[in-house]
């Protein structure tokens, strides 16, 4: 029975996963006449003047939205599931993981008014921290902490609801027993809740360091609703959307696809290993 539940799953991952990616792996050793091409295609993106800006840009980005998911996500989780009060407790959970119901670009196009001090409800802030325009907002050097929220704003719900289930897997003697040593609230978060999340910490940082490595849709997005002043080649995958697509060069764009899977790639071990997500006990 086993098998019958992940044999769809696994046909999917096989059809629209393994073969795009050998697909991408074989393009990116060739050139346009299918010949072998070593590693021409890397090193043509890699010396391009827009691929380290475009690496400077995914890189800060991920800094900030990572540390503040992390920290920001378990501290939300462990004050939802310190509220005693059952109907609070939920309305919390609900009203946290609410935003992240909203699709990648539609949660974008509501952050379009969000961002525009004339439009937006939080108009009062923006021209308070010295922005009166929307371009003001979005100019290249803020995008970075904008985009860092947006993410907050739309995943970060959904993982407050997974580590709020697995500090409900904490047993309550241990939590008992803390307190009978005289361990207060906070002794109790930094002492036994968040060592016993570190695997499911870990976890989401894989996850989100994965779709952090994908910013597309928003800076896309803002490209096209600031005419330009976002440029379309903010982030490696639009780089990549470049390459393929305005360039006609699918041979570049896979091979900036692969860089990004083995910089994931090589992230995601860091993760596992600090994480101890495959260890027992």
């Amino acid at each position: 029975m086993s098998y019958a539940f992940i044999a769809l799953y696994a046909v999917l991952t096989v059809a629209f996963g393994i073969l795009p990616a050998l697909y991408s792996l074989y393009l990116a050793f060739t050139d346009g006449d299918g010949g072998f091409a070593g590693i021409a295609n890397f090193t043509k993106v890699m010396s391009d003047f827009r691929f380290l800006p475009a690496v400077g840009h995914v890189a800060l980005y991920l800094v900030i939205w990572l540390v503040a998911l992390v920290v920001l996500v378990s501290f939300l989780a462990i004050v939802v599931h310190a509220v005693r009060v059952r109907w609070l407790s939920r309305t919390l959970r609900f009203v946290f993981y609410l935003p992240g119901a909203l699709a990648g670009a539609s949660s974008v196009l509501l952050w379009l008014f969000v961002l525009d001090p004339t439009a937006s409800p939080v108009g009062g802030l923006l021209r308070l921290m010295g922005f009166s325009s929307f371009v003001q907002v979005i100019v290249p050097a803020n995008l970075p902490p904008v985009f860092a929220v947006i993410a907050f704003w739309t995943g970060a719900g959904g993982w407050i609801v997974i580590m709020y289930g697995a500090l409900n897997n904490i047993s309550a003697d241990v939590i008992e027993a803390a307190r009978i040593d005289g361990a207060g609230t906070v002794q109790i978060a930094w002492h036994i809740q968040l060592p016993m999340l570190r695997k499911w910490i870990s976890y989401m940082g894989i996850m989100s360091l994965a779709a952090g490595t994908q910013l597309f849709v928003e800076p896309q997005l803002l490209s096209q609703a600031s005419n330009a002043i976002v440029p379309n080649d903010y982030s490696l995958n639009q780089l990549a959307y470049q390459y393929a697509f305005q360039q006609n060069d699918f041979n570049g764009a896979a091979a900036i696809s692969l860089l990004l899977l083995v910089v994931a790639l090589a992230l995601s071990a860091v993760f596992v290993t600090r994480g101890g997500l495959f260890e027992r006990g």
